[in-house]
Order: structure tokens, then C-alpha cells, then sequence
């Protein structure tokens, strides 16, 4: 990946959030950034995780790995606070985190879609990208002088359009798609970019949730114009273009990485 990449990003500091495992979305993502020549810290979210995330920074050459559960507010800021004891300032903002009750994801929306089951699907998918913005402004930078800078999210087609079992993250997730348009109108004026990929279904721990997951991969890969689906270095190399100079001029957008399936329409196996 390195010499694809080259060293675009040489001389950025990135936060990268979600790495649970090396078959994370945020994985490929942090590979990503850091083949194209970006300096590295990561969140792990509990103590289970913790040694599993070290091992994986240190592949990088990172040893900022610091916890972080974004439903404690205190854990937010002391985050914050540890990072810029290190660093002077902050580039890259990767928020890549999403939780929903496991019996919300499979079955009848309206009789798995319970209050609880809400609210937390909303704090955890998508409220945690406005506090983590919000954090982030002091290292971020208070002013355009401060350079190009730059907060991606992930999200998933079912913001949009109905994916079976999905359930309670499609509004979770249409949110957080929100949340990515305002903060950008938000935060254009400081010089910071709020951008989200919107990737294929990817064999994760997160994805292992959803109910009739193989189905929908299987189905993705039958129908979709590249008729495949995609992987983690996929959504890395476009994560990195948008965090980079190279895309100076994007921001409140939704960058499919899907093999195409969002085009389609009636997803009748094609001929040939």
C-alpha cells in the first residue's frame, strides 16, 4: 500500500477512533493514512480491547493509544487533554464507531426498535461525532491560518433506504449523515473539512450483529456493477484522499465506496 500512497499525508497527526481488530474499517483506514506518511493515535473502548489495539499501533510506530467510551463525557475531554499533551495540534479526525442492542438488528423495526434501543443507537452512532468535533476544536485549530483539517465519519446505505435487519441504525445512521452536512457548514469557516463514506457491507466484528450479514454480502456481490464487494483497503485509500490536501475542496459529503451498489435500482441479475 505504501507505494500507492506515497507520502501525501507526511508531517499530519491523526486520531483514529473504532479500531477493534484487524479486520476494522478503521483499520484500513489507519493503515491508509499512515502508508501515505501520517503520525498516529488511536482509542480503544474498554479494557478487553486495550492489548489488542496497542499491537496494532505499534505496527504503525504509534504508542498514543488511549481509552475512550463516548457515552462518558468525562472520558471525552480527558482524551482531549492526554492528546495534547503530546501533540501541538490535530489534522485528522476519524470517527468510525456505531453500537445498537444486538436484538434491534435482526427481525420486525418496530418491534425491536424500543426507546432504549434508540437512543443508544443514536449516542453511540451518531451524537458522538458532534462531541468528539466539539473536543477536537482546540488541537484542531481556531482559524483557517490553521491549515486544511479534516473529521471523517462512516456510514452505510441504510441511512437512506430500507437494508433488512438493519433496523434502528438506518435513522442512527441517516443522523449521523446530518450530523456530517452541519457540522460542516459548522466547522467550514475554521478550516476544517466533515466528510463520510458511505461503504459496502465488510465482514467486521461490528457487522457480525446483523442478522442474514452472509446473505447481504452475497446478495451486494451479485448485484452490484463491479460484482464484488469491497475491503478495508478499499475504504482506507478513500479515507485517506479525503483527509488529505488532495480533496481541499470537498466537504458535507457522502463518498460511496460500494462497488456501485447504490446506483442500482431493480437489482435483477444481470446477463453475461
Amino acid at each position: 500500500m505504501s507505494s500507492e500512497l506515497g507520502g501525501f499525508l507526511r508531517g499530519r497527526r491523526a486520531l483514529v477512533t473504532g479500531v477493534a481488530s484487524p479486520r476494522s474499517i478503521a483499520w484500513g483506514i489507519a493503515q491508509a493514512l499512515h502508508a501515505a506518511g501520517a503520525e498516529l493515535a488511536f482509542t480503544y473502548q474498554n479494557e478487553k480491547l486495550r492489548t489488542r489495539v496497542e499491537q496494532l499501533a505499534a505496527g504503525t510506530g504509534s504508542e498514543l493509544v488511549l481509552p475512550l467510551d463516548v457515552t462518558e463525557e468525562g472520558q471525552i475531554e480527558a482524551l482531549f487533554e492526554r492528546l495534547a499533551g503530546a501533540w501541538d495540534h490535530l489534522d485528522i479526525l476519524v470517527h468510525s464507531m456505531a453500537f445498537a442492542p444486538r436484538e434491534a438488528l435482526e427481525g420486525s423495526f418496530t418491534a425491536g426498535c424500543t426507546r432504549q434501543a434508540w437512543h443508544t443507537a443514536q449516542e453511540v452512532s451518531a451524537y458522538s461525532l458532534v462531541a468528539l468535533a466539539r473536543a477536537a476544536l482546540p488541537l484542531m485549530g481556531e482559524g483557517p491560518e490553521a491549515g486544511d483539517r479534516a473529521l471523517l465519519t462512516l456510514s452505510y446505505l441504510g441511512a437512506e433506504r430500507v437494508v433488512p435487519n438493519y433496523n434502528v441504525m438506518g435513522p442512527a445512521k441517516a443522523a449521523l449523515e446530518s450530523a456530517v452536512r452541519y457540522l460542516a457548514a459548522d466547522l467550514g469557516p475554521r478550516g476544517i473539512r466533515v466528510n463520510a463514506i458511505s461503504a459496502g457491507p465488510i465482514r467486521t466484528l461490528a457487522a457480525s450483529g446483523i442478522g442474514g450479514f452472509r446473505q447481504m454480502l452475497e446478495h451486494v456481490a451479485a448485484h452490484a456493477p463491479l460484482r464484488r464487494n469491497v475491503t478495508i483497503e478499499e475504504v482506507g485509500r478513500a479515507a485517506a484522499f479525503l483527509c488529505s490536501g488532495l480533496a481541499s475542496g470537498i466537504t458535507g459529503e457522502i463518498l460511496y465506496v460500494d462497488a456501485g451498489y447504490h446506483v442500482m435500482g431493480v437489482t435483477a441479475p444481470a446477463a453475461g
